[in-house]
C-alpha cells in the first residue's frame, strides 16, 4: 500500500526576519520577493543572498519588475533577463515568473526566452495565472514548457473560493505539472482546503502584524499613500503560525 504524499508547505516572505521565522518552523520551500502588498516584485540581491545564507530549505525568488499587470515591453523584459543573471549567481534553486498576452494568455514565445535564460534554474509560474483567460489551455501551455509549478487561488480572490477550479486543474494535469493553491491560506482553512482539492502543496505568509518600537513617531507625513496606517506596523511571518500549519495539514 502506497503511503500518502508529504504536504509540502511554501512560506511566502518579503524580509529577512520573515524568512528566518520560516526557516526555524520547518517549511520545505520559501518564495522571497518584495513589495508583498503590490503582489510582490522582485527582492534585491543584497536580500535574496542573505536569506540564501541563513536558510537550510529551498529558495525560490520572485522574478517581476513591476506591480500592476504580467504584459511585459520589450524593456521590462530586459530587466527580468538582469535579474535572472543576478539571480543565478546567488544560491537559489528556482524563480517564480508569470508573462501573459495582451489577450489573456501564457506568453509562450516570452517565457520561452526567460526559461532559456534562467537555465539551469528550474521556473515556476506564478498567480498571474489567475488573470488568465482559459485555466485549462493555459495549464497545458506550461506543461509544454515544462514549467514545474503553477501557484494559484483558482481565479479567484482566495483559494478557498477557488477550491472547485483547483480540484479540477489538479485533476486534469494528472501528475503532469504541480498545482499550489495560494492566497487566504491560514491555519482555519488550510485543512478544508486540502480535503476539498486534493492539492499536495500550500503556499502561504502566515504573517502578523508587528508593531514599530520607535518612540517618536511623526504621524503628520505619510509614507505609504495606499495604506498609512502601516507606516509604523507591518506584516511578518509568525514562526508559530506556520509551525501550526505543518502540524494541522499532515496529521
Amino acid at each position: 500500500m502506497n503511503s500518502p504524499r508529504k504536504i509540502i508547505i511554501e512560506a511566502c516572505v518579503s524580509s529577512i526576519n520573515s524568512a528566518i521565522s520560516a526557516g526555524r518552523a520547518g517549511v520545505d520551500r520559501v518564495e522571497l520577493c518584495d513589495n508583498i502588498n503590490e503582489g510582490g516584485t522582485t527582492p534585491s540581491a543584497g536580500m535574496i543572498k542573505a536569506v540564501s545564507e541563513l536558510l537550510d530549505c529551498k529558495l525560490w525568488v520572485l522574478v517581476r519588475p513591476r506591480g500592476g499587470d504580467f504584459l511585459y515591453n520589450d524593456y521590462e523584459l530586459e530587466v527580468i533577463k538582469k535579474d535572472i543573471d543576478i539571480v543565478k549567481q546567488l544560491n537559489v534553486d528556482g524563480i517564480v515568473i508569470g508573462i501573459l498576452n495582451a489577450n489573456g494568455e501564457v506568453d509562450k514565445l516570452r517565457m520561452k526566452e526567460v526559461i532559456n535564460h534562467a537555465d539551469p534554474l528550474k521556473v515556476s509560474f506564478h498567480r498571474a495565472f489567475d488573470m488568465c483567460k482559459n485555466p485549462f489551455a493555459a495549464m497545458e501551455d506550461l506543461i509544454e514548457l515544462n514549467i514545474c509549478r503553477i501557484l494559484t487561488s483558482g481565479k479567484q480572490n482566495t483559494a478557498m473560493e477557488g477550491a472547485r477550479l483547483i480540484k479540477d486543474l489538479i485533476t486534469k494535469s494528472n501528475g503532469r505539472i504541480e498545482i499550489m493553491p495560494g492566497s487566504g491560506i491560514n491555519i482555519g482553512n488550510i485543512e478544508k482546503l486540502k480535503e476539498l482539492t486534493n492539492a499536495t502543496s500550500f503556499h502561504l505568509t502566515g504573517s502578523y502584524y508587528v508593531e514599530s518600537d520607535m518612540k517618536y513617531q511623526h504621524t503628520d507625513v505619510v509614507l505609504n499613500n495606499i495604506n498609512p496606517s502601516i507606516d509604523y506596523n507591518w506584516k511578518e511571518t509568525s514562526e508559530d503560525l506556520l509551525k501550526e500549519v505543518i502540524r494541522r495539514c499532515r496529521q
